[in-house]
C-alpha cells in the first residue's frame, strides 16, 4: 500500500447524528467494493461559545451564552480503484454535510 493510492475524505458537520450517518454510508460503499478502509475518525470538535447581554441597562450582568460546535470525521480508503471512486460519485449525502476528499 503506497501513499499515492490513498484516498482521504474528511466530513465536517454542525450536526452530529447528520456527521456519523454519512460517514456510515461513505464506509459501507467502500466496504461493499474493496476492504481497505480506515475510520470514520473523530476529530477533536471545535467549539464557539458566545455571551450576549440580556439586557442593556437595568440588568446589564444578566447574560446569555450560546454554544457552535462543528463537528469533523476522517476516513482513509487504501485500495483506490475505478470502482471505489465510481461508488463515491454515486452516493446521496445530506446538504449538512462538507465533504473534502484527498487523493
Amino acid at each position: 500500500m503506497s501513499a499515492s493510492h490513498k484516498i482521504r475524505i474528511r466530513l465536517k458537520s454542525y450536526d452530529y447524528n447528520l456527521i456519523d450517518r454519512s460517514a456510515e454510508k461513505i464506509v459501507k460503499a467502500v466496504k461493499s467494493i474493496a476492504d481497505d478502509v480506515s475510520g470514520p475518525i473523530p476529530l477533536p470538535t471545535h467549539r464557539r461559545i458566545f455571551t450576549v447581554n440580556r439586557a442593556t441597562f437595568v440588568n446589564k450582568k444578566s447574560r446569555e451564552q450560546f454554544e457552535l460546535a462543528s463537528y469533523k470525521r476522517l476516513i482513509d480508503i487504501y485500495a483506490s480503484n475505478t470502482k471505489v471512486v465510481d461508488a463515491l460519485m454515486k452516493l446521496d449525502l445530506p446538504s449538512g454535510v462538507e465533504v473534502e476528499i484527498k487523493v
